[in-house]
């Protein structure tokens, strides 16, 4: 084989080389998360309220392998703001909310200070007032940020309904 058929062929086979190196990075950027709700699902369950109303939800946190979510309390000020955080939509009419979260997991971090977290599978309840006679379907929405070692995603709200049993 001649030395310029030798080197378009070479050429050639960069360029194929390169263009599905293009396609595989576009793929698996557009297949990793961008927001912190691409990271975690959320789904919510209730209890039947009792004689006085009261009810429990229980929302479930399911986050992806790689990442995580800040606990409430993440227990360092520098990071408040990137506490998960559950709230019910103005117009459900509850009239007394205790959320209760769990501890999440200690991470030391000898940069930022320590400071917890969430991983796998979280359940965060509810117990909830509602005014008498109310069945009418609960909205709940989760303020989340989830990161990995090395990246932050955008923190989302996510919401979910909850149909009263």
């Amino acid at each position: 084989m001649s030395p310029s058929r030798f080197a378009r062929r070479a050429g050639l086979l960069l360029l194929a080389v390169g263009v599905l190196s293009a396609i595989h990075l576009d793929a698996t950027m557009a297949a990793a998360p961008k927001e912190s709700k691409d990271a975690v699902k959320i789904t919510a369950t209730a209890a039947k309220p009792d004689a006085d109303g009261k009810q429990t939800v229980t929302i479930a946190l399911d986050i992806d392998q790689k990442w995580h979510l800040y606990a409430n309390p993440v227990k360092n000020e520098d990071m408040v703001n990137a506490q998960t955080v559950v709230k019910f939509a103005p117009g459900s009419k509850l009239e007394d909310v205790q959320i209760k979260y769990p501890e999440g997991k200690e991470l030391k971090d000898a940069v930022v200070g320590n400071y917890r977290i969430y991983e796998g599978k979280v359940e965060i309840t509810a117990s909830v007032r509602r005014a008498k006679d109310d069945t009418k379907p609960l909205e709940v929405s989760v303020l989340v940020q989830a990161c990995s070692d090395t990246t932050c995603l955008l923190p989302s709200t996510i919401a979910v309904k909850v149909e009263p049993k």
